[in-house]
């Protein structure tokens, strides 16, 4: 009995990317023979959503702005056994994604992440998002326990029960570190594959804001931290709101068992305030780890019911 060819679903999200986005929709419909390759057009005024559909591409338009959202609503519409997702400005090397499909068909994986290798190209990967990117690699691996490569990579192929299991929420650029967060969570077969990252043709501007979109990936962070593992999150402010309180109330202690008086009365107050928050963050934690527990039997649930990709 032969095996089913899969279908294979390009997603582009672009906006304002009339300069590459044909050369991103001819090269992966080269290197992938038979796969659909879709550009949602994030309200673009360059023609972006014209010059893609003329490259061969099934084009719909996202009028709200922000890649996250550009994504949630791919993955909501299109259906397919494997998902290929990448950016609509040249920079990721087409050529790989055959062999990261098969990796994923051959390894029964659920995420083959594209690791992005710009060599000596600085002017393709600026040094300043070089260190911001292994600065948030290792924050991720201290909160979750598993330190990714590249957790910005905007290269992926994933199989059809990730995706459709995938609860986005975010609205940026942030969306990455959703999809790093999701398969930690779910613990699911993953992938790392090198692969050549260029830089932006002349005329070509990134969409990144460097300060802004990195405070709200570390605010996702934080997010995602609580929510995923509440327990050390409430433990580690529990912590600090006691160490406060006993720094504070240990002087007044001190002089109540001397003098049993309590001359410093506002600082007393404030101590035994801070040591009852405490005693509150620990049993949020409790409670919240019980309910993160089902939302991620939840997930595991909508994993399964997917079904498995064809292979």
């Amino acid at each position: 009995m032969s095996t089913p060819t899969p279908r294979i679903a390009v997603l582009v999200p672009c906006y304002n990317e009339a300069l590459t986005v044909a050369r991103v929709v001819t090269d992966f419909a080269a290197a992938l023979p038979g796969c659909v390759v879709y550009v949602y057009d994030n309200r673009s005024s360059d023609g972006t959503g014209d010059i893609a559909r003329a490259a061969g591409a099934v084009v719909r338009r996202e009028e709200r702005p922000g890649k996250g959202g550009v994504m949630r609503r791919m993955f909501a519409e299109i259906e397919a056994d494997i998902y290929v997702v990448t950016d609509g400005d040249a920079t990721y090397d087409a050529t790989r994604a055959s062999e990261m499909v098969e990796r994923l068909r051959r390894d029964d994986l659920d995420v083959v992440t594209g690791v992005r290798d710009h060599g000596e190209r600085d002017a393709a990967y600026r040094r300043g998002h070089q260190f911001g990117n292994r600065a948030f690699n290792a924050l991720l691996g201290v909160l979750f326990g598993e330190r990714p490569t590249d957790m910005f990579s905007g290269y992926r192929v994933m199989s059809r029960r990730f995706v459709k299991s995938f609860p986005a929420e975010a609205r940026g650029f942030e969306i990455e570190t959703e999809l790093t967060v999701h398969a930690l969570e779910l613990r699911v077969p993953t992938a790392e594959v090198v692969t050549s990252y260029f830089e932006r043709p002349a005329g070509s501007t990134s969409k990144l804001s460097t300060y802004k979109d990195g405070l709200r990936i570390l605010y996702t962070m934080a997010r995602l931290f609580r929510d995923v593992r509440p327990l050390p999150f409430f433990f580690g402010c529990a912590l600090l709101l006691a160490l406060a309180g006993l720094g504070l109330g240990a002087e007044v202690l001190v002089e109540y068992l001397d003098t049993h008086l309590v001359p410093r009365l506002p600082t007393a107050v404030l101590a035994t305030g801070l040591m009852l928050l405490a005693s509150l963050c620990v049993v949020c934690g409790m409670i919240l780890d019980s309910v993160a527990r089902g939302r991620r039997e939840a997930k595991r649930l909508a994993y399964l019911a997917a079904g498995a990709s064809a292979r």
